[in-house]
């Protein structure tokens, strides 16, 4: 194996599942450690903190003179579950593809930061290269949400797979709870009851016809338009009974400019017309959770930096995209860290097959190596 492949594979077997994600998880801690150890190794001032009890993060720098800017490497340790997998915790190589449970999503990347953060020391630069390993990207983010709070820098990369393209945009997202409201009675007693799941039928039309026009309409030149989905449904008690209420938690993907208020007003909007005429109508929404979209100027400078040195190491400019996902960029942004995502090629983040391509490992320590000289020198 090469040296990224490599360090990948040891950070393979180590199971990270995130417990928030999947119960019995055994969440950052082990994989932490071995991060850390291997970063004091190759002479990092190294820092293991929790950002959440037992939940911790891994800051390591590679000190500069004093003489140049900083450079943040941001990659999650965290990995969902392992549900259909064969030997996911068994790494193997198949030509240039590495596979395992994190290979792609994203143990390889975090490789390709910890080997380019130890070459940055051996280089002495003037700024620090600071490497960021965190915990719950997979969920809450608290780990990111930590580093934002208590360490800054001149730039950041997030290192999420982008198959060594530029992404200088993410879609955010809103989680959202409608509650239609019924009267339990005797399934015999149609005169006393209020059927809530019937009265949910409505509101379920309007979201499907509000995700047709939101799409129908792309207005972003690289993320198209924002989206939503119906998630998950509960309702009623038993079969002969009328439901007194049923919920629905809904997902709408937001794009840069639109926010939260306005998504409210959007799902307020639709349970308005599925109660139009209906006096036995009654619903309301709730907003529950939030992300923002993440957005940077194809003129910034760190913007510029990846693409002239990934153009240098990979022969070809790399497209300039934006990518479906939320990441932990728009943290950082949020603080004022002007951030790119960049980062391997691959597949099957969350699925039952997921590999990386061990040449853009490689590579990638190679380009976060040139922009680290560049903005730290």
């Amino acid at each position: 194996m090469t040296g990224a492949a490599e360090l990948t594979a040891r950070l393979i077997e180590i199971e990270s599942i995130n417990p928030d994600v999947v119960s019995g998880g055994s969440g950052e801690a082990a994989v932490a450690r071995f991060v850390a150890d291997w970063c004091e190794r190759a002479g990092l001032e190294t820092s293991l903190e929790d950002a959440a009890p037992g939940r911790p993060n891994v800051v390591a720098v590679a000190r500069g003179t004093g003489r140049g800017r900083s450079l943040m490497l941001n990659a999650h340790m965290d990995t969902v579950g392992v549900a259909g997998m064969t030997d996911p915790f068994t790494p193997r190589i198949e030509g240039d593809r590495l596979y395992g449970r994190g290979a792609y999503d994203m143990k390889g990347s975090l490789a390709a930061c910890m080997l380019a953060t130890a070459e940055a020391k051996r280089r002495r630069l003037g700024g620090d290269v600071v490497m960021t390993a965190v915990a719950d990207e997979e969920f809450a983010s608290v780990g990111t949400e930590a580093v934002a709070a208590s360490l800054s820098a001149d730039a950041a990369i997030v290192t999420e797979p982008t198959e060594m393209r530029v992404a200088v945009t993410h879609r955010g997202f809103v989680h959202l709870e409608i509650e239609t409201r019924g009267r339990a009675a005797h399934g015999s007693r149609p005169e006393l009851g209020i059927d809530a799941i019937v009265k949910m039928g409505r509101v379920l039309v309007g979201i499907e016809q509000l995700d047709a026009r939101l799409r129908a309409s792309p207005t972003h030149p690289h993320l198209g338009s924002g989206s939503l989905h119906a998630s998950l449904i509960e309702g009623g008690q038993e079969y002969s009974s009328y439901p007194a209420s049923c919920v629905v938690q809904a997902e709408r993907r937001t794009i840069p400019g639109e926010t939260v208020p306005m998504v409210e007003r959007e799902l307020q909007d639709v349970v308005d017309e599925a109660g139009s005429g209906d006096d036995l109508f009654s619903a309301e929404v709730r907003a529950l959770a939030s992300r923002e979209p993440f957005e940077v100027a194809e003129s910034e400078a760190i913007v510029q930096m990846v693409r002239r040195h990934a153009t240098s190491v990979l022969g070809a400019e790399p497209e300039i995209v934006g990518v479906p996902f939320w990441a932990d960029s728009a943290l950082l942004a949020e603080a004022g860290i002007p951030t790119v995502l960049f980062g391997p090629s691959g597949e099957g983040a969350h699925a039952e097959v997921e590999w990386v391509g061990i040449a853009d490992l490689e590579r990638c320590v190679k380009i976060y190596v040139a922009v680290a000289a560049e903005l730290c020198c």
